[in-house]
C-alpha cells in the first residue's frame, strides 16, 4: 500500500522546467561548436539585413520576386533568432534550463517559421513559373496584391495549423525525466519525456509534415517540371540557358531545405544509434539556409549584385547575366 501511494504521488508530480542538454554524446566538448554556430548566426543576420537594405534602396528591385526574397529574409532572421541565442547560452554559460511555457512557445515559433519558409518557396516557384511559362500574363497575375495576399495566406496557414503542436505537447504529463538530449525544444524530443501516451502527438506531427511540407514540395516540383518542359521547347539555346539560370538559385536552396527535412524525419523514425546526427541536422537546418540564402541569390542575380556594389559603394562593373 505504501508503494502504491508513492507511485500515485510520483504520477501526480509535474516538472516545472526542462533541461536542454545540448548535443548528445559530445557534452564534454560541445562548447567548441559555439564558434562556428555564432559565426553562422552573425552571417545570417548581417546578410539578410543587407538584402533588405538593397531591396529597399534600389527602385529597380521593387518587384514581386524581390518582395518575396525580402519576406524570406525576415523569416530567416526570425527562425535563427528563435533558436540561436538559447543554443549559444547553453554552450557558453551552461544555461540549460527552460520553463515549460518558454519551451512550448519556442516549439510553436519554430514550426511557424519553418512552414512559412516552405510557403515562401512555393510563392517564388509560382512566380518563376508565370515569368517563364506565361511571360505575357506576368504583369497581370504576379502583382503587388498577389504578393500581399499570398504572404498573408501563408502566414495564417502556418500560424493556425501549427497551433496544435505545442497545445498537444502541453497536454502531456511530464512526471519524471526533464532532460532533453537536444539544443532546442523539438516536438518529438519534448514529448518523448512524457509519462502518458503521446501517439496523438506523433500522428499530428506526421499529418502536418505531409499536408504542409508535402503539398508545398508537390507544387514546387510541378512548377519546375513545367518550367523545364517550357524551356526545352525554346529554339534558342541562349534563351533557354538564361531562363534556367534564374531558377538555379531557387532550386539549390529548395533542394537543401527539403532534403534535410526528409533526412531528419528518417533519422528520427529509424531509431538512430547515433542520436547526435538528427540533433545536429536539426540545428544546422535552422541556421545554414538563413545564412546561405542571401549569398546564393546575390551570386546568381545580376540586379542584386549591382545593388550590393552600390550599397557598399564599390565601383565594380558586372557583365555577368
Amino acid at each position: 500500500m505504501l508503494q502504491d501511494l508513492r507511485d500515485s504521488n510520483s504520477s501526480k508530480f509535474q516538472v516545472s522546467e526542462f533541461i536542454l542538454m545540448g548535443f548528445p554524446g559530445i557534452h564534454s566538448w560541445q562548447h567548441w561548436l559555439s564558434l562556428p554556430l555564432a559565426l553562422l548566426y552573425l552571417l545570417a543576420l548581417s546578410t539578410n539585413i543587407l538584402i533588405l537594405i538593397i531591396i529597399y534602396q534600389e527602385a529597380t528591385l521593387h518587384q514581386p520576386m524581390y518582395h518575396f526574397l525580402g519576406i524570406l529574409a525576415v523569416v530567416d532572421m526570425g527562425l535563427t533568432t528563435t533558436i540561436m541565442p538559447k543554443i549559444l547560452a547553453i554552450l557558453w554559460f551552461s544555461a540549460k534550463a527552460i520553463s515549460l511555457p518558454e519551451c512550448f512557445v519556442q516549439m510553436y515559433v519554430i514550426h511557424c517559421f519553418v512552414g512559412m519558409e516552405s510557403g515562401i518557396f512555393v510563392c517564388m516557384a509560382i512566380d518563376r513559373y508565370v515569368a517563364i511559362c506565361r511571360p505575357l500574363h506576368y504583369p497581370s497575375i504576379i502583382t503587388e496584391s498577389f504578393v500581399v495576399k499570398s504572404t498573408v495566406f501563408m502566414a495564417l496557414r502556418n500560424s493556425l495549423s501549427t497551433t496544435l503542436v505545442p497545445v498537444l505537447a502541453a497536454q502531456r504529463h511530464y512526471c519524471s525525466q526533464n532532460q532533453i538530449e537536444h539544443c532546442l525544444c523539438s516536438n518529438l524530443g519534448v514529448t518523448s519525456l512524457s509519462c502518458d501516451d503521446r501517439t496523438i502527438n506523433s500522428i499530428y506531427q506526421l499529418v502536418l509534415a505531409w499536408t504542409l511540407m508535402g503539398s508545398d514540395l508537390g507544387v514546387i516540383v510541378l512548377s519546375y517540371a513545367l518550367i523545364l518542359h517550357s524551356v526545352l521547347k525554346l529554339n534558342s539555346a541562349e534563351a533557354a540557358s538564361k531562363a534556367l539560370s534564374t531558377c538555379t538559385s531557387h532550386l539549390i536552396l529548395i533542394l537543401f531545405f527539403y532534403t534535410v527535412i526528409i533526412v531528419i524525419s528518417i533519422t528520427h523514425t529509424a531509431a538512430m544509434t547515433v542520436p547526435l546526427v538528427p540533433v545536429l541536422l536539426n540545428v544546422l537546418h535552422n541556421v545554414i539556409p538563413p545564412a546561405l540564402n542571401p549569398m546564393v541569390y546575390a551570386l546568381k542575380n545580376k540586379e542584386l549584385r549591382q545593388g550590393f556594389y552600390k550599397v557598399l559603394k564599390l565601383n565594380i562593373k558586372d557583365n555577368n547575366a
